[in-house]
């Protein structure tokens, strides 16, 4: 039995092949490498506790009323073995979760230009642990799917549906690549931190736009640089400490690709610098974040001499 978004695609989705291309992919969970993040997503077997809430930007799951210390004990060892957590916040059974990413402040940004999505068919590219899907479905998406390659997010979504079931979300082992095998099967679709990441983000946008329905937008947030040129910046190593970065565009740059890959309507709505408010080191991710790869005597240069980071923030339409 597949799973539920299986029956929600466009007609001309080939569910089969799609269908196989999930199991071949989802055999690489099994591969010895993430054995950390598959034993500590299983240690919430049996876990399951009330439905998951949002408050005040905290993806958020209730303790019950009687829980064993041996369970307390389960969860602990789960919520470590994913450490550092990247993108959140959560509150589960009372942990606060302060992620690396405040990725609520995000969430609020593009929340004005989503548009309505009561019984919709959502993906959400580069989804990692699921944080934003909780929020798409919390407004009524009958289906969100997230487009997720590594398994580390698959796992640690997992343990969010073990203490939590949501089966109207699916955090899947797809890449963007993998998006135009869904024709005109989406409502929405989420690409917020992916183009910067890959070779060609005009022929993306062109695989997306296949896999938008006619009247449907997708919610872009790329980083970039600033600027008034179309324009750029292609890094020769690391950009801000990162490796596989590719494209940093100008907003202008940005909404040329987006023309270029045929969309005729679009809105840019933030296009503002990357600061440490949103993106900083905390106890649950004890890692070198935006501020440690930023030239002490220069904020506005990464540690490698390039412009510090943008974002751009875009809702377009066919």
């Amino acid at each position: 039995m597949g799973p539920g978004w299986a029956t929600a695609l466009g007609p001309r989705v080939d569910v089969p092949a799609l269908l196989a291309l999930r199991s071949q992919l989802n055999e690489r969970l099994n591969d010895e490498r993430w054995t950390r993040w598959r034993e500590g997503s299983a240690l919430t077997n049996g876990l399951q506790t009330g439905p998951i809430a949002i408050e005040d930007g905290w993806v958020t799951v209730a303790k019950p009323d009687a829980v064993s210390a041996s369970d307390e004990a389960r969860l602990d060892a789960a919520l470590k073995a994913f450490l550092p957590w990247k993108k959140g916040p959560y509150s589960l059974w009372g942990r606060r979760i302060d992620t690396e990413w405040r990725s609520n402040l995000k969430w609020q940004r593009v929340l004005p230009f989503v548009g309505p999505l009561e019984g919709a068919v959502v993906a959400d590219i580069g989804s990692h642990n699921g944080y934003f899907m909780y929020f798409i479905k919390a407004l009524g998406a009958a289906h969100v799917i997230g487009f997720e390659p590594m398994p580390i997010n698959v796992f640690n979504h997992r343990l969010l549906q073990n203490l939590s079931p949501t089966p109207e979300i699916n955090v899947e082992l797809f890449g963007v690549e993998h998006i135009d095998l869904f024709p005109e099967s989406f409502d929405t679709i989420f690409c917020m931190g992916i183009l910067y990441h890959h070779t060609d983000p005009v022929g993306l946008l062109r695989k997306m736009r296949i896999a938008l329905k006619p009247k449907g937008r997708i919610i872009i947030d790329c980083q970039g640089i600033p600027g008034e040129d179309s324009m750029s910046l292609t890094p020769t190593g690391r950009y801000a400490g990162a490796t596989g970065v590719w494209f940093l565009p100008t907003l202008l740059c940005l909404q040329n690709w987006i023309k270029r890959a045929g969309f005729s309507q679009q809105k840019a709505f933030y296009s503002e610098p990357l600061t440490s408010v949103e993106q900083r080191a905390t106890p649950w991710a004890d890692v070198k974040s935006l501020s440690d790869f930023l030239d002490p005597h220069d904020p506005g240069r990464t540690i490698e001499g390039h412009p510090a980071p943008y974002r751009h923030y875009l809702m377009i339409k066919i």
